[in-house]
C-alpha cells in the first residue's frame, strides 16, 4: 500500500540545498540531491549519490574550481573543468572557462565555452588487445589483397586523366 518511490531523476524546482546571491563559500563541497548556487563558491563541487544529483548554477551563481556533478545546469559562470557524467544543460547568458566534460548537452544559444567541449562515452571502450599468436599470425601473413588493389586503382586514375584530356582537347 505504501510503497516506497525511487525517482532517478531530481525534481526540478525542489533543492535540498540553497546558496543565495549573498553568500560566499570558500572550500570544497560535496553534497547529494538538488544543490541550486546563486552566490559565489570557490572551490570544487561534486555529488556522492551516483546519477541522482542535480547542480544547478543561477543567473548571479559564480563558480570557481572543478565540478563533478552527473546532472548540471548553468544560467551563471563557472571558472573550470565542468565533468557532468549524464546530461549537461547550459542555458542562455551562461559562461564556462574551462573545459566541458560530458555525456549528453543541451546548449542555447548565447551561452559560451571557452575551452574544450569533449564527448565522455558512457560504455567502456575495449583495448586493441590481441593474443600472441594472433600477432605471430598477422606478421606472417603476405599484403597480396594490398597490392593487387593499387594497379586497378592507377589505371583507372589514367583512364580517366586521358578522358578528361580528350575532352578539353576537342
Amino acid at each position: 500500500m505504501w510503497s516506497k518511490k525511487t525517482n532517478t531523476r531530481p525534481k526540478s524546482g525542489a533543492a535540498d540545498t540553497l546558496i543565495t546571491v549573498d553568500t560566499k563559500i570558500t572550500g570544497d563541497i560535496a553534497f547529494t540531491g538538488v544543490l541550486f548556487i546563486d552566490g559565489h563558491v570557490k572551490g570544487n563541487i561534486s555529488s556522492d549519490d551516483g546519477n541522482h544529483c542535480l547542480l544547478t548554477v543561477g543567473a548571479q551563481g559564480h563558480i570557481e574550481g572543478e565540478v563533478r556533478v552527473p546532472q548540471v545546469v548553468i544560467y551563471g559562470y563557472i571558472k573550470g573543468d565542468v565533468h557532468a557524467t549524464e546530461h549537461l544543460n547550459l542555458q542562455k547568458e551562461s559562461r564556462v572557462e574551462g573545459n566541458v566534460y560530458y555525456n549528453l548537452l543541451e546548449m542555447s544559444m548565447g551561452a559560451s565555452v571557452n575551452g574544450q567541449l569533449v564527448k565522455k562515452d558512457t560504455a567502456r571502450k575495449l583495448l586493441n588487445h590481441q593474443p600472441e599468436n594472433a600477432s605471430d599470425n598477422q606478421t606472417k601473413k603476405p599484403a597480396e589483397k594490398t597490392t593487387a588493389k593499387k594497379p586497378i586503382k592507377e589505371e583507372s586514375a589514367k583512364s580517366d586523366a586521358n578522358d578528361l584530356q580528350s575532352m578539353l582537347d576537342e
